[in-house]
């Protein structure tokens, strides 16, 4: 789509840009979405990904707060609110998880803000979900925080949220309302192959192999919020192994906790794509007990026909379909764990692609230009 329709002009804005992220997924998708537009962000730290198009950078690029994100947030806060505009712009699409949507522009101070919130500043407003929002900077400055953000929250002219669990804390936290649009799960490329082992060599095949012919999977970065642990104690509970996939801190920690239970669980330290993908499809659940403001790994477990235990708080409780795709449990509690276990063993693995296409790149994109078009007239 183009962005520039008669003296109509829209520009992109990104917190930061990473090499990986859920939220580098998103801005791939609003880029893929607008063929013809600036892009503004902190700091790009994957130069190449968009080839030869131009990523304008802020000055604090340029200083050693570049990728120190906790020092460099009170330059970030002022730094957003002094955007040098190479032209005059009409309509901003913002993509913003942290202070993104506070942004405005030197030579049109009241452009139209289109916000997409991954989520409003976790640390400051959902403290219980964020480790870095108990730390005593973040309780110190808090309160100035919250203020500001939702003053500056009042300058947007509309807001998306990447699930309805996001949208509430939107609501709670800004006291606006905002739609839902679900961000994008790359489910054509997963669902391109019907049994990715048949594509997996060398090193990934004889791993393959090598594993029990029952087995639970939980494939996350090791972190404690992600709760990888639950997924070696359903392991035990079930008397099958525990195939815990990805890195992380917490990996020592997950392996001693594994010991403990006397548990087979057998740890697969950064897997390829590909290997994922055969993991999802042989594996009897994916198990993910994190609470999570959408939860992408789930999605594409499903798309890979994968049957789904997750969590019945947040956004995995709008994707997961219990009894169907999986199910939904409350992970403090051994006696709903149970009962899950077995709905989720009930689930179709057609059923779970087909729920995985609602939330594919090509829909994000539709639902992304629909809201736009809506809000611009472009």
């Amino acid at each position: 789509m183009e962005a520039k329709w008669g003296t109509v002009t829209g520009v992109l804005v990104h917190e930061w840009i990473e090499k990986r992220g859920g939220a580098e997924r998103v801005l791939d998708g609003m880029v893929e979405s607008f063929d013809d537009i600036d892009i503004y962000c902190l700091w790009n730290d994957d130069p190449m990904r968009y080839g030869s198009r131009q990523i304008y950078e802020t000055v604090l690029a340029r200083t050693p707060l570049r990728h120190r994100k906790v020092l460099a947030l009170p330059a970030a806060l002022v730094t957003w609110r002094h955007l040098p505009a190479i032209q005059k712009y009409d309509w901003a699409l913002v993509s913003s998880h942290s202070f993104a949507h506070h942004a405005r522009f030197s030579k049109n101070p009241d452009l139209k803000k289109l916000v997409y919130v991954h989520t409003p500043a976790r640390y400051i407003w959902a403290p219980e979900a964020d480790a870095r929002g108990r730390s005593l900077a973040a309780r110190t400055a808090g309160p100035m925080l919250r203020t500001l953000d939702r003053q500056r929250a009042k300058e947007i002219y509309s807001a998306a949220a990447n699930s309805k669990f996001v949208a509430q804390r939107i609501e709670r936290s800004w006291g606006i309302d905002a739609s839902t649009i679900y961000p994008p799960v790359d489910v054509s490329r997963i669902q391109a192959k019907s049994d990715w082992s048949a594509s997996l060599t060398g090193p990934d095949a004889d791993l393959l192999g090598s594993l029990p012919s029952d087995f639970i999977l939980g494939a996350s970065r090791f972190v404690e919020y992600k709760k990888l642990e639950t997924v070696i104690d359903i392991a035990v509970s079930m008397g099958v192994a525990a195939v815990i996939a990805g890195s992380g801190p917490d990996e020592m920690r997950l392996r001693a906790h594994a010991k403990e239970r006397g548990a087979l669980a057998i740890f697969i330290l950064k897997p390829s794509d590909s290997l994922l993908y055969a993991l999802y499809q042989q594996a009897l659940l994916y198990v993910f007990p994190a609470l999570e403001d959408f939860g992408i790994m789930p999605v594409e477990a499903m798309a890979a026909g994968a049957l789904v235990l997750a969590n019945e708080v947040g956004g995995t409780s709008e994707t997961v379909e219990d009894g169907r795709t999986g199910a939904l449990a409350n992970f403090c509690s051994k006696a709903s764990i149970t009962e899950a276990v077995q709905r989720a063993l009930s689930g179709q693995a057609s059923l779970s692609r087909s729920r995985a296409m609602k939330f594919s790149d090509a829909v994000f994109r539709s639902s992304l230009s629909s809201w736009v078009a809506s809000k611009t007239g472009i």
